[in-house]
């Protein structure tokens, strides 16, 4: 053996070999990588379509040049494939934070990495929802001036994992530095993994004879990274070059490679099929369980309801005659109505406003580009241009037509509204789903049934943990504080069928369905015909006190708010009650409504969920306190109370026991007992339905009573201290002091907040001490370091809180919160200015009003009417408005635009905002806390310019702004004719006109 291997190698020592041998012998390219696929080609949408399969691991790469330019086309182009690729690539994305990048697409999760600090560039990955992958952060860089890189890891089951990258290398940018950068992180990739790394390199492979171009490639190849790409990517008329590119380490994997034939971009996007041995995911199906209800399914439902015997429902049990009752309606139901499975890959959708001749004409394009790639003469870009022109043309005045209709028919849903925006501009899906897992403390929950039982459990639960956390004295549990106990008593009456069907022609058209599958639409389409058994049940109810079992099932189904999508305490619990459950609580709610009228039963400090009063009422008293405590050089101590999930934790019996004080006894307490106890819910999470679960605290979420309920048990809060002023708003408690001493006015403070406290715990509602706040108010110098401190808990100080939808600082100046409907409508214009171009000035106007004027007007009357340069921004940003409205210069005047839109100005809104409020207060007819504000003067004791309320003399600017004081002067100088008008619809007309007329005269 020793003597063969000597010979040999004695052998090899003196064989000649000439040059060509010797390549051929060592060449990586002759022997290690002549696997390689060089078949790479230019590919039509139906070339790929029928002859590549994607059955393997897919990737595609685009040149976008600005996602929210071509987000749309991307989208739309992804869904014309048979089948979805694995990951989609994107260079030159041109996000920015201030722009957003809410770029979603179905069935992807994206990741990303933004150019720092100039415009342009940007990469983006847009990666299967089934593939399990995580963010590669050492490869997340973006360099000025250089490169942006981004990667992820996608984990596989039965082979290496692979690493997918995207990078853009800025034109211009120092190759060298590039290519260091590139190999410091290539060199910090695994071995054992599988590449594929992507992107715009703006590097042409095409000139070898560029030095840096071959150091570039050898960076690349010493890492075993080669490209798939041979072609041209960028073709004009006067050059061809191959700037963009994948790179892989596994080139023996690829099975097939080229570039499609897309007008996109001046890009050609770019593909890879590799060949890694794993279980493809199925594709992301849209399945959808659909009722059949068509007019004519609609119509034989309700012949069968009229046709039915209803004897079964005639008993004495509520319970027999609600379950016979159900059981029918929902078997004709299901019988004329029945559910369907429908089956649609989501990838297969067409834009709605492409008819089959646009369809066509696409293709016609597709070919006069793939000529015009193919020969690059001037003939045939000027015969693809002129084509290509035409027919975006006629596709955005398709769109635009297709949009104005669905925007009108939605005229009043703004759900339906943002859905259909989403749709176009927002490029968010739909249909939020939900994550593959969920943590609950410690715990990861993976199981969808394990997941929807835990999250039923989190719900029902909360109430009970917090309220037995709670110290509480039993014998102070339940009794109502400071006031004796009504004696009149609250009686029902009979329910009749007039009053079940204005109850129920009165509901939203909502489609949620509830634990039965039923929802509102079909409950008003069949209400005649069975309101005769339907009215028997409700006054079997009301007669037995005994709330229907059957009507106690909630479906709740989890909404995020915001964080981290994994965890129980992002989301929020959304209640479905039944149907006909509603109908039958309405009814109770009118009763309960003119009873505590009548009796005078809530405190004046309570603004919510009743008629007559609102957030912007509430607001304008706490201005009107605060501003004439101002007025008098006095502080006020504002404490902002944080109550945690309040509605949850109201404890039955002493919600029970209060009522019976309240004078709702007898039959109506033993119906509302009913109604309170054997609560039950299961959650439901896409098909997923969990177990039910009994709800022993608080009041049902969803409902209509449930908030009346709560405002009884919370009322008597008011009567806890005598010194300290609630405003209230449900669960919304606030609480004020005002004095001449600042140290006084918190010692008070601290001293009622513990007979506050221990009120708090007896009625087991849970403190939250952490979003707790308290603000000192007023122009005078305090002393930072004032404290409150309540029982051991410091309350952190603040200068500026939320109250009510309203930002509130300490000096009540609105800056803050106009800074912050300024930053929403600018959000909001910006959604206009996306879709200007395809709808018309009408329903441009339409969406004005859906999303920007309520910004504008929300407690205006309260915060307006402050200094001209804090509201000027809004003005300018309104003027702003009609010109995209009307499609005018940015400097045009706008008056005139005001007119033909029937817009009112800023200001003007502000005045018949406070005008209103004066009419009302004229009349009577605010509230008595905010009714003392305003003194009518006796008609026997008028001057000769007649005003009609008295005028205080105030000090302040900031008194001077006050409803009280503004509103009275702009009543007292408004014209006799407005004064005259009988309803507040009346005078707004007038006044508007009026307003108009004035802009038409300054044009």
């Amino acid at each position: 053996m020793a003597n063969s291997a000597v010979k040999t190698l004695k052998r090899f020592e003196v064989t000649e070999y000439n040059t060509l041998d010797y390549e051929n012998n060592i060449d990586p390219d002759g022997n290690l990588l002549n696997t390689i696929n060089d078949n790479c080609k230019y590919y039509t949408n139906d070339q790929f379509n029928s002859s590549v399969d994607l059955g393997h691991f897919s990737l595609i790469h685009f040149n976008c040049r600005s996602l929210y330019v071509s987000f749309d086309q991307i989208n739309a182009y992804m869904k014309t494939f048979k089948h979805q690729f694995e990951v989609i690539a994107l260079s030159e994305t041109w996000l920015n934070e201030e722009k957003g990048t809410d770029f979603d697409m179905v069935g992807y999760h994206l990741f990303y990495t933004n150019r720092g600090k100039k415009k342009g560039g940007g990469v983006a990955l847009y990666v299967k929802s089934a593939l399990k992958c995580k963010i590669l952060d050492s490869m997340a860089v973006a360099v000025e001036d250089m490169m942006e890189c981004v990667a992820v890891e996608i984990e596989m089951e039965k082979t290496r994992n692979i690493i997918v990258a995207c990078i853009y290398r800025t034109p211009g940018s120092n190759l060298q530095c590039f290519k260091e950068r590139c190999e410091t992180l290539i060199d910090g990739l695994n071995d054992n993994k599988s590449w594929l790394i992507c992107g715009d390199f703006n590097i042409d492979l095409l000139n070898q004879r560029n030095k840096m171009t071959r150091d570039f490639m050898d960076v690349m190849s010493s890492r075993s990274l080669y490209p798939v790409i041979t072609q041209p990517t960028r073709i004009t008329s006067t050059c061809a070059t191959l700037i963009d590119n994948i790179y892989t380490n596994e080139i023996e994997k690829t099975a097939n490679s080229g570039l499609l034939i897309s007008d996109i971009s001046d890009h050609l996007p770019i593909f890879i099929i590799h060949k890694n041995a794993f279980k493809k995911p199925k594709e992301l199906d849209q399945i959808k369980h659909v009722r059949i209800r068509t007019e004519d399914a609609i119509t034989a439902f309700c012949n069968d309801l009229l046709k039915e015997n209803w004897s079964g429902v005639y008993v004495k049990d509520v319970n027999v005659a609600y379950d016979t009752f159900l059981k029918t309606y929902k078997s004709l139901y299901n019988k004329n109505c029945p559910v369907v499975v429908c089956r649609k890959k989501i990838n297969m959708n067409v834009e709605p406003w492409l008819t089959k001749g646009l369809l066509k004409s696409c293709k016609r394009k597709n070919k006069l580009y793939r000529d015009f790639v193919r020969y690059r003469t001037k003939a045939t870009e000027m015969k693809y241009k002129i084509y290509k022109n035409k027919l975006t043309s006629l596709i955005r005045q398709a769109k635009k037509d297709h949009y104005n209709l669905r925007l009108k028919e939605s005229i009043g849903d703004m759900k339906r509204t943002w859905r259909i925006l989403n749709s176009v501009i927002r490029s968010r899906s739909q249909h939020a789903r939900y994550p593959d897992f969920f943590t609950n403390g410690d715990k990861i929950l993976r199981d969808k049934a394990e997941v929807v039982n835990e999250l039923n459990s989190f719900f029902v639960n909360i109430g009970p943990s917090l309220a037995k956390s709670l110290e509480t004295q039993t014998n102070e549990a339940g009794k109502i504080q400071g006031g004796s106990k009504i004696l009149q008593s609250m009686f029902l009456g009979d329910v009749s069928e007039n009053e079940v069907l204005t109850i129920v022609r009165k509901s939203k058209n909502k489609t949620s369905t509830d634990c039965d599958g039923i929802d509102m639409m079909i409950v008003k389409k069949t209400i005649d015909y069975v309101v005769k058994p339907f009215t028997y049940i409700c006054n079997l109810s009301v007669q037995s006190g005994t709330f229907p079992e059957k009507m106690k099932t909630a479906k709740v189904i989890p909404i995020f708010k915001n964080g981290d999508r994994h965890k129980f305490d992002n989301y929020r619990p959304i209640s479905v009650l039944s149907q006909f459950s509603k109908v039958l609580e309405k009814w109770f709610v009118q009763k309960l409504d003119n009873f505590i009228e009548k009796e005078n039963l809530l405190s004046e400090s309570q603004y919510g969920f009743r008629s007559h009063k609102s957030t912007s009422l509430a607001l304008l008293e706490l201005n009107e306190e605060l501003s004439s405590a101002i007025e008098k050089k006095q502080y006020t101590v504002g404490l902002f109370i944080d109550l945690k999930k309040a509605f949850d934790t109201i404890d039955h019996s002493i919600l029970l026991s209060k009522l019976r004080d309240y004078g709702i006894r007898g039959i109506a307490h033993d119906w509302l007992s009913s109604y309170l106890t054997n609560r039950n819910q299961f959650v439901q999470l896409d098909d997923e339905i969990s177990d039910s679960l009994e709800i022993t605290h608080g009041v049902p979420q969803g409902s209509v009573l449930g908030p009346k309920l709560f405002i009884l048990y919370i009322n008597d809060i008011c009567d806890v201290s005598k010194v300290l002023q609630f405003i209230l708003f449900a669960d919304d408690t606030n609480i004020f002091c005002s004095g001449n001493d600042l140290e006084i006015i918190i010692q008070n403070m601290v001293c009622e907040m513990s007979k506050l406290k221990k009120w708090f715990n007896d009625n087991k509602l849970f403190l939250n001490w952490n979003k707790t706040k308290f603000m000192v108010f007023g122009n005078r110098k305090t002393n930072d370091l004032v404290t409150l401190s309540i029982d051991g808990f410091l309350i952190d100080r603040v200068n500026e809180v939320r109250f009510l939808g309203v930002l509130l600082d300490h000096k009540l100046t609105w800056k803050s919160h106009i800074k912050y409907i300024k930053q929403k409508i600018s959000k909001s214009i910006g959604i206009l200015n996306k879709v200007k171009g395809f709808l018309e000035i009408t329903t441009l106007q339409t969406l004005y009003y859906s999303f920007i004027f309520p910004y504008l007007t929300y407690c205006i009357e309260v915060w307006g009417n402050t200094y001209k340069t804090n509201t000027n921004p809004l003005f300018l940003l309104q003027k702003k408005v009609l010109r995209i409205l009307h499609k005018a210069n940015p400097r045009e005047h706008t008056n005139k635009y005001f007119v033909l839109s029937k817009i009112m100005k800023f200001k003007d809104l502000v005045n018949l905002k406070i005008l209103l409020i004066m009419f009302k207060a004229r009349n009577n007819l605010l509230p008595t806390n905010l009714q003392r504000f305003f003194v009518l003067i006796p008609k026997n004791d008028k001057s000769r310019k007649k005003p009609e309320f008295k005028r205080i003399f105030v000090r302040t600017t900031l008194k001077q702004m006050c409803i009280s004081i503004y509103g009275v002067t702009l009543w007292n100088n408004l014209d006799d004719e407005l004064k005259k008008c009988a309803t507040t619809d009346q005078f707004k007309k007038m006044y508007k006109d009026k307003m108009l007329k004035s802009y038409d005269l300054v044009s």
